[in-house]
């Protein structure tokens, strides 16, 4: 194919990914018009994402990305950039149409043009591939379930954003080595990591492919090293310039942190030293032996970081964890997670794995192979965290395009047998019908439940705290936030602890009002719930201590007032 040609391709790829993200994207948003217009978003984090934004353009510093309404002030595990976008829609849209309609349509275009770029670099990197499959990679790519709920109108949260980095990152080493192919892969690595360090096992695996070209001595491949090198090292460097928080030296590894910045520096002297003394290197042994002894030399100083690093949620209060945190489904094991969510996350992962090995088994390609690895990493990953798939799932699309190629030349069996292998969003269904199906909770608002009351201190279960706060002007003390330790653990010791323990958690917390929904600590064994001493079985039995007043609400939830005499009464130390 001519340059004309392939820049006439090129440009039919990334016109068709952007009018078939549009065409699923209106089609999704009219499905859930509803909750959209109200702006209830999909996921507790998309509306504290919201709620970020809000707070910014309200006043709050650029550096703080502190919830001062959750648990008298929770440091977020959130970078900036995400927020860089949507706000400049509301900012531009509000004198036109209002806040309230400015902030549905960021909440809607947002996601759909990060979706439109994800198909559009699929689409690329299948025709640098396999050039006859990148339009079917469009169709397949777009109903990649599970990846493709992290562009649902309303999904503001970062996922989204991560992935078309983590894309870029791909196409740029899949083209020709070079300076320029190791800065964009470096820049889209750091990018990514000021985003959040989801894909850092993945990225890993990225950079480790780069080193694997330059160590069999192919063309180019000194300059893509070192380019990685310093497209990581300065993109970092910026990101602190410019996102650094005022939690900035918080000791975690789980968001863009003083610590993840010494991490990623110090990690990319090695390909910066490796790449620009290749000329002294002209040996595989010696490009080993050197490999050896400055990623010893790098690793010495990364070694306290990573072993800190080696569990994101080692610091989680064990209670909360308990009740909490192991019954969330993206962050469960793939081992222990239900088998219809097994299924549902890592169906179409395992079949674009073995697409890319069918790929790979016609001819040694560098291009296939990288994505090869990058899916299993992402399928490592997920056995710890069912969350690690998203990466993987998208980056098995190409060969499974290629796979219904393939199959269309055998006959329509085949044809209809590889779809239906390629269509991610049949594995849900799938499971489903070997799975039992849960009695629906009783119907509970607690938003509408809270709109009416003045602004006060709300006790409520974990799930209710981040939709509350981007709802109204409450304080909650629990939401699904691993560093929330001091509030979530409070909300389950009040819960789940006697009447006389809870008043003491509701004046030390100050609390205004406690809700409850009929559905809600369902995550939690019968037996801890169902025990007539904790405050939990009065209250689902209307029999509430008389420190509780009830409020009447036609919202589903149950509403209590807390008696003004503990809320006057002093802070325990």
């Amino acid at each position: 194919m001519g340059t004309d040609q392939q820049h006439r391709a090129d440009r039919g790829d990334v016109l068709l990914a952007f009018a078939f993200a549009l065409l699923l994207g209106l089609a999704w948003a009219a499905r859930d018009w509803g909750n959209l217009s109200a702006l209830h978003l999909p996921d507790t984090d998309d509306a504290m994402r919201l709620q970020q934004i809000r707070d910014w353009l309200s006043g709050q510093a650029f550096a703080d990305v502190r919830q001062h309404r959750l648990a008298g002030g929770l440091a977020m595990h959130w970078s900036r950039l995400p927020d860089l976008v949507p706000a400049a829609i509301i900012t531009l849209l509000r004198p036109l149409i209002g806040l309230h309609a400015a902030e549905v349509a960021a909440v809607v275009a947002w996601p759909l043009a990060l979706f439109g770029a994800a198909l559009a670099l699929v689409a690329v990197i299948t025709r640098k591939l396999a050039p006859e499959a990148a339009r079917t990679a469009i169709i397949v790519a777009g109903v990649a379930y599970p990846v493709t709920t992290l562009f649902a109108p309303g999904r503001i949260d970062h996922h989204g954003l991560q992935i078309v980095f983590v894309l870029v990152a791909v196409r740029a080493l899949l083209a020709a080595p070079g300076w320029v192919s190791g800065i964009v892969a470096g820049v889209a690595t750091g990018a990514s990591l000021i985003v959040g360090m989801e894909m850092a096992p993945v990225l890993s695996l990225v950079s480790l492919s780069v080193w694997v070209g330059w160590w069999l001595g192919r063309g180019g491949a000194n300059g893509q090293l070192a380019g990685l090198g310093a497209g990581l090292s300065g993109s970092i460097a910026l990101g602190a310039t410019i996102f650094a928080t005022t939690d900035w030296g918080y000791t975690a590894c789980d968001s863009f942190t003083s610590t993840v910045w010494m991490a990623a520096q110090i990690g990319a002297v090695a390909p910066l030293v490796l790449g620009l003394a290749t000329p002294l290197l002209g040996t595989k042994s010696l490009r080993a032996a050197a490999s050896l002894m400055i990623g010893g030399i790098v690793a010495l100083p990364l070694l306290p970081i990573a072993h800190a690093c080696a569990n994101p949620y080692g610091a989680v209060d064990p209670l909360v964890a308990r009740l909490w945190l192991d019954h969330v489904g993206e962050a469960q094991s793939l081992f222990v997670a239900p088998f219809a969510a097994a299924v549902a996350y890592a169906g179409l992962l395992v079949a674009g794995i073995a697409a890319t090995l069918w790929q790979l088994r016609r001819g040694p390609e560098r291009g296939w192979a990288m994505l090869l690895a990058l899916q299993l990493a992402a399928l490592a990953v997920a056995c710890f965290e069912l969350r690690g798939v998203y990466a993987g799932v998208i980056l098995g699309t190409p060969a499974l395009a290629v796979a219904i190629g393939e199959a269309r030349a055998r006959g329509a069996l085949w044809l209809a047998g590889a779809w239906l292998g390629s269509a991610g969003m049949l594995y849900p269904i799938a499971a489903q019908a070997f799975a039992p199906t849960g009695t629906p909770s009783a119907a509970c608002n607690p938003q509408a439940a809270l709109a009416a009351l003045p602004t006060g201190t709300v006790m409520a279960p974990i799930d209710v705290g981040a939709y509350a706060i981007a709802a109204g002007p409450h304080r909650m003390i629990a939401a699904p936030y691993h560093r929330n330790n001091v509030g979530n653990a409070a909300m389950y010791r009040f819960f789940l602890g006697t009447p006389g323990a809870a008043q003491a958690i509701a004046a030390r917390w100050r609390v205004d009002y406690v809700l409850l929904c009929p559905g809600d600590f369902g995550e939690v064994d019968r037996a801890t719930t169902r025990d007539p001493h904790r405050l939990l079985s009065h209250l689902r039995a209307d029999n509430a201590p008389g420190w509780l007043s009830p409020i009447a609400t036609a919202s589903g939830a149950k509403l209590w007032r807390v008696a003004p005499r503990l809320r006057e009464a002093p802070r325990a130390d």
